[in-house]
């Protein structure tokens, strides 16, 4: 080659690089928006507004001895939200393993992530109709909703590892987690104001519950504009068989390939197990914080406020920590803290909500964290080509499995009375999950899965 070629050729190249690396960080940014997008729901929905508004329409339909009857079956009226949660789990356990397949498959990820997102969004933008007696009209909907956010997020993850190079991922992910608790945070401020406030607005409870439950919808629906934009599908070579029909197929093809990656798998058993913890702390504080500790509803809804504020910082500062230290410490020194949390948690006294808030403030920077750097450092364990099916392991394993924590507390309280044993009985979440993920050699399942192996991990 003359020298003229060569120095013509290394231009080219690097405007190649230059170019690539533009067009990646463009879908980066419509990737963060998901997490912008959906997070509301999880946040003013499901943690704050339709349990207790979801009961009450219940109890309003209640026969005297405090029964609903969906289907001819008697269904205590405070146990509804539960069980329509638990259906909505098994609801998705059931789609996600075809819709993993038929993404990787057919390489259209973005076709099937709008499809579960507005699903998602219309069925909560449809919550606004939920007043009376219609508690199944509610049921239906929590189940559609929450079925449609699993789902969708299955999608999401998957695109992780081609959107990002391996030394970005602890960063990517931890800036979309910032951006899920950004949104949750800002738009769960203007639901307080119009929840109380609402008489100022001339706007009954009901109404401004009802207003803030679609809103969140509607909030979902419109910036999953963004990440439709941006987003772009990778080609696939075809497979033989029909994506949909074979997805239960692929499922069990994926578990016999994890038995050939068994790191890949190591990891998610310990990401089980601790997460599991998370998931129940999060879900149980609420009660815990009313039954336990006797705050009213006012701290309660602060203190998840607080938590979605502090949860940005904390996914920034643990994606920092992650470059210097690497993602598993970085996890592992997470674990230790809600470790700490639930001792803490468990000598908090009564009626002191400043202790609460305290509690509610280290859960917050630990939250976004741990749960941004552990679907990085998966993303480093799946092959290529198989990312929407992996992840849908890995999905099923945080949603589909998450009954055990709760199953633990609830046993706890039912033997002891007490939700102080309760709350502490979650430690062994934590410690099994951090003995599991201490034993898992992360840069050689990195290697084993056929990926190159980052300098910090």
């Amino acid at each position: 080659m003359s020298a003229e070629t060569a120095d013509t050729a290394e231009p080219t190249e690097h405007a190649t690089c230059s170019a690539d690396a533009a067009s990646r960080r463009r879908e980066q940014r419509g990737w963060y928006f998901y997490d912008f997008a959906c997070s509301v729901y999880s946040t003013s929905v499901l943690t704050v507004f339709l349990g207790p508004y979801l009961t009450s329409v219940a109890k309003a339909a209640a026969d005297a001895d405090g029964f609903v009857h969906p289907l001819g079956i008697p269904v205590r009226a405070g146990s509804l939200f539960a069980y329509a949660v638990s259906v909505s789990v098994v609801v998705a356990v059931l789609v996600m393993p075809v819709v993993g397949a038929a993404a990787d498959r057919t390489g259209r990820k973005k076709p099937l992530l709008a499809t579960a997102a507005y699903v998602g969004a219309a069925a909560t933008t449809g919550m606004f109709f939920l007043d009376g007696h219609r508690y199944l009209l509610g049921a239906f909907l929590l189940i559609v909703a929450n079925a449609s956010i699993s789902v969708s997020m299955v999608l999401y993850n998957a695109y992780l590892p081609q959107i990002a190079e391996p030394e970005e991922r602890d960063a990517v992910s931890s800036r979309g987690w910032a951006f899920g608790y950004t949104s949750g945070a800002f738009v769960l401020v203007l639901n307080l104001v119009l929840y109380t406030g609402h008489d100022s607005f001339g706007l009954s409870e009901s109404d401004a519950v009802r207003i803030c439950l679609a809103s969140a919808g509607v909030w979902w629906g419109a910036f999953t504009l963004v990440p439709l934009r941006r987003l772009r599908d990778r080609r696939v070579t075809p497979g033989g068989e029909g994506a949909v029909g074979s997805g239960w197929r692929q499922l069990m093809n994926t578990l016999r390939d994890m038995r050939r990656h068994p790191l890949t798998l190591s990891f998610l058993l310990a990401y089980l197990v601790y997460n599991d913890g998370v998931q129940t702390v999060i879900s149980q504080a609420s009660v815990y914080g009313s039954e336990e500790l006797g705050l009213d509803q006012t701290t309660l809804i602060t203190a998840v406020l607080l938590v979605q504020v502090l949860a940005v910082a904390g996914a920034l500062g643990m994606g920092r920590l992650a470059r210097v230290y690497g993602a598993k410490h970085t996890i592992l020194g997470s674990l230790v803290v809600w470790t700490l949390i639930l001792v803490a948690g468990y000598f908090l006294p009564a009626d002191a909500p400043v202790f609460f808030y305290v509690l509610a403030s280290a859960i917050g920077l630990v939250l976004g964290g741990s749960q941004a750097l552990s679907r990085s450092l998966f993303s480093h364990l799946v092959p290529r080509g198989k990312e929407a099916e992996y992840f849908s392991a890995y999905e099923m394993s945080d949603r589909g499995l998450s009954w055990l924590g709760p199953l633990v507390f609830g046993l706890a309280y039912q033997l002891t009375g007490s939700y102080r044993d309760a709350i502490i009985s979650l430690v062994i979440f934590f410690v099994a999950g951090s003995v599991l993920l201490a034993r898992v050699p992360i840069r050689r399942a990195v290697a084993a899965a056929g990926n190159p192996v980052p300098e910090r991990i």
